[in-house]
């Protein structure tokens, strides 16, 4: 199929100068069912933020993931997101707009629009969990689609970068989101705006979350705390540690180790929540 573009008139923000593609997703549509009565059934649906410290994109956590994923009958869409030398600015508000056009266009392709979760990986789990965080329900200042709400209904962060803190965040990835504005902002507005731990609210989505015990390269830390500030304003969740394996296990089912438990984990939460 092809990507579809998040804007058709123009990207907000785009620098041609910077040899990138517009925002774009790629859609993997699960195979419509029917009820009794033979009319179809909607499903719901994931957009996939694969990782890669803002610099660029895993692909492997890219198309296989979304392909998994619809395989397993729910719908999804993998995300090409901007990256350095953008920052907090033109990725936030890809990840806003991916939301709106999948619920904008979920009649289409038969998705509920009420059942849109967004997923992501080390860096992009960073990118879901801002998206999870920080919303709104619409705005009057653009086109039909920004009318509509961004807060996705589910989060699934896969290894994710969660806090901007300097003690436990990935560093990389920090630089490019927010690091260059350390001299105006002192650590006083951005960090906690998207450090998921400080940024959960009442309204936050409930999330699925997994890392390991071993990750050498984002701290198990940034799990751990997000799912502390869940429990506190009680947001539903899902949380697993697995003891082995490095960064980067993508879908892990070739992984001789717990992990490789974690994607039939994960399409089991969506199925109870009827995505």
């Amino acid at each position: 199929m092809n990507r579809k573009k998040l804007w058709d008139n123009g990207t907000p923000n785009f620098e041609p100068s910077f040899d990138q593609n517009e925002p774009s997703l790629l859609p993997f549509i699960a195979e419509a069912k029917t009820d009794d009565n033979g009319n179809p059934t909607k499903t719901g649906c994931v957009i996939v933020c694969p990782g890669g410290a803002y610099y660029g994109h895993a692909s492997y956590e890219g198309d296989p993931v979304s392909e998994y994923i619809r395989d397993h009958g729910i719908s999804a869409f993998t995300l090409e997101y901007r990256y350095y030398p953008y920052d907090y600015v033109a990725i936030h508000a890809d990840i806003n707009r991916a939301v709106r056009w999948v619920r904008y266009h979920a009649e289409e392709y038969n998705i509920d629009p009420d059942k849109i979760a967004v997923m992501g990986f080390s860096a992009g789990g960073h990118l879901a969990c801002a998206g999870a965080t920080v919303f709104d329900y619409g705005v009057e200042t653009g086109d039909e689609i920004d009318k509509l709400s961004c807060r996705p209904d589910a989060a699934i962060l896969c290894y994710p970068v969660v806090s901007m803190k300097r003690a436990v965040t990935h560093e990389d990835t920090r630089f490019v989101f927010i690091g260059r504005y350390e001299e105006e902002f002192k650590e006083g507005t951005l960090v906690p705006k998207f450090s998921g731990e400080e940024a959960v609210k009442e309204d936050t989505p409930p999330m699925f979350i997994w890392h390991t015990a071993a990750d050498s390269a984002v701290k198990v830390e940034n799990s751990l705390f997000l799912a502390t500030s869940l429990a506190k304003y009680k947001i539903p969740f899902e949380l697993h540690v697995f003891p082995e394996g490095e960064h980067g296990l993508n879908l892990a089912l070739d992984f001789d180790g717990g992990a490789k438990a974690w994607a039939p984990l994960m399409i089991d939460w969506l199925k109870r929540m009827d995505y």
